[in-house]
């Protein structure tokens, strides 16, 4: 059975909630248009993430259908902004509420995305976030979803598929195709403190990360490329565009195949 694509997320606001769409624009360097769009960052121009400011976790973000508005709520404060008309004001509720100074910046072309040298979506399996959720008292899919913060997801139903999609060493390129578009796979995705926190309110999971990674090592596929593997808290694909020559559009159903 071929692999498809069933579940598609974009971050509009970097280190804010998701949203799940039906179709999405892939643009020149690989991003998913709309996909951290837009970002906050400090007085120094340092981004304002979960890696380093846990009070980001306590937001809520909804937007309407074409991101152009995006309510935020903490508690039972919300404020509703046009986007990116109404940034400054977006960064002036957030500075309040984070009690750090902030600024609202855009950048439509490529977004701002954590691997640079890796810019495409991030791709996983729905098996191995269902799997990772058992390792875990209290922790459900849609908590992994959120934790883990994946662009692209895949229906296949054997934990870590998505592991064969990267090749044995840094020489090589693994390359597969989604729809009409090609991509190639660049290394398992190396995670944070982030996927440590309660998604909602930022509490660590006791001992989070040595868990993921012992049960992690355990479980690893024999498709696994174990040279890419320095460590083992690492979840799904870091990926990088190769073509759009046949279209530039991702949707759901889309067919996975492997390309020699």
């Amino acid at each position: 059975m071929t692999p498809t694509l069933n579940r598609i997320t974009i971050f509009p606001i970097k280190s804010l909630d998701g949203c799940d769409v039906d179709k999405v624009t892939v643009l020149a360097n690989g991003a998913l248009a709309n996909d951290r769009r837009y970002a906050l960052v400090d007085q120094w121009g340092k981004l304002v993430n979960g890696k380093q400011c846990v009070g980001i976790h306590s937001i809520r973000a909804t937007y309407d259908e074409d991101f152009r508005k995006v309510t935020l709520r903490q508690g039972e404060q919300f404020a509703t902004f046009l986007l990116p008309d109404e940034g400054e004001k977006l960064a002036a509720w957030c500075s309040k509420l984070l009690h750090k100074k902030c600024r609202f910046v855009e950048n439509a072309n490529e977004g701002f995305p954590d691997d640079c040298e890796a810019p495409g979506p991030t791709l996983i399996s729905t098996a191995s976030l269902t799997e990772v959720a058992t390792w875990f008292d209290g922790i459900d899919l849609a908590e992994v979803r959120r934790r883990f913060r994946m662009n692209l997801e895949i229906d296949s139903d054997v934990p870590f598929w998505e592991d064969q999609l990267i090749a044995e060493n840094h020489n090589k390129i693994f390359r597969f195709q989604i729809g009409k578009i090609i991509w190639q796979g660049r290394g398992a995705c190396q995670r944070c403190i982030v996927p440590s926190r309660d998604s909602q309110n930022g509490v660590v999971s006791s001992h989070f990360s040595k868990i993921f990674a012992k049960r992690r090592q355990d479980s690893l596929p024999g498709w696994a490329p174990t040279t890419r593997f320095d460590h083992f808290y690492r979840l799904g694909v870091n990926t990088g565009l190769e073509s759009v020559e046949n279209g530039n559009t991702l949707r759901l159903g889309d067919p996975l195949c492997s390309l020699v």
